[in-house]
């Protein structure tokens, strides 16, 4: 299989924009022109909002469209720098060990040279995401940020400064080109101010229904017309009732997509009920709408698609 030629950055905004509508990502012009200022001044880019906005799916869709490796990784409570920067091969080293002990090989210092080599090391995502050569440098996934404590926070410092890292037994090991850093987080926690003064930010937030609808043409083109406006205009309202978690643009897709898995050209009260935990993950919210929101939400919906038309 041929490898793909990386692609060099978008030039304008413009061409910013048109990367994304590209890839079917149907972003709007503030993100377009963070985006390409994050890529021209080789800046992290920070992405905050709700869960299910489109926030990991950017750098997705960077990497693709610009035919670059992905490395995402993937953060977590009690993630610490064995799991994201590197580690060592213990298992070789200790082979590698005996044998040369077996040899007769007893220069303590070559050994230690020999076994902490490039040979045993383990890249880890960061690491890894340290190698790309000039004009073929990856884009870098911090996928929720949110997730860790504020120690690997801290320690995340130093790359997102200078784009190096030190393994004590190497030395420090520097990009040769920058990564194309995308960072996210759902807020459940704030982020210290010394990490966020090396990034740019961008709030993502929830699409417009004319923006939403034309990326469930897009994700769920076999989808009816009139079923994909009703789920749009059904979903936006439903952003507008307190829930403990409102649905995300993922969830649009999900549910258009499993509505048209079911033949449906259109939404009627037994389908929502019916069809209700594609949109809603919590008890709570899945037994308000069932008592009677759902319902009005839908009369509402079909009031003013009537209207329209």
């Amino acid at each position: 299989m041929t490898e793909l030629k990386p692609r060099p950055a978008p030039r304008t905004i413009d061409e910013t924009l048109d990367l994304l509508t590209g890839a079917d990502y149907v972003a709007d012009r503030s993100l377009a022109t963070v985006l390409f200022l994050s890529l021209r001044m080789q800046r992290p880019l920070f992405l905050e909002g709700e869960a299910g906005v489109g926030k990991t799916e950017i750098a997705k869709v960077l990497a693709q469209a610009l035919s670059r490796r992905l490395i995402r990784l993937q953060c977590y409570e009690g993630l610490d720098v064995s799991s994201a920067v590197y580690e060592w091969n213990y298992a070789a080293q200790m082979i590698e060990i005996r044998m040369e002990e077996a040899a007769g090989s007893v220069d303590r210092s070559d050994m230690e040279r020999n076994v902490f080599s490039e040979k045993y090391l383990i890249r880890r995502p960061v690491l890894d995401a340290l190698t790309g050569k000039a004009g073929a440098a990856p884009v870098f996934l911090i996928d929720e940020l949110d997730r860790t404590d504020e120690a690997f926070e801290a320690f995340l410092l130093e790359i997102l400064s200078d784009f190096q890292v030190t393994v004590p037994e190497l030395g420090t090991i520097k990009a040769e080109e920058p990564p194309i850093v995308i960072i996210t987080t759902n807020r459940t926690r704030e982020i210290h101010d010394a990490l966020k003064r090396r990034c740019l930010y961008h709030w993502v937030d929830y699409p417009n229904a004319e923006r939403e609808l034309e990326i469930v043409r897009r994700k769920v083109p076999q989808a009816n017309s009139r079923l994909s406006a009703e789920v749009v205009s059904f979903i936006q309202k439903l952003r507008q009732v307190e829930l403990f978690k409102a649905p995300g643009v993922a969830e649009t897709i999900d549910w258009a997509g499993a509505l048209t898995e079911l033949d449906k050209v259109a939404l009627d009260p037994e389908t929502v009920s019916d069809t209700i935990g594609v949109l809603l993950k919590y008890q709570d919210d899945i037994a308000r709408i069932g008592a009677g929101e759902g319902r009005r939400i839908l009369d509402e919906v079909k009031a003013e698609l009537a209207a329209a038309e």
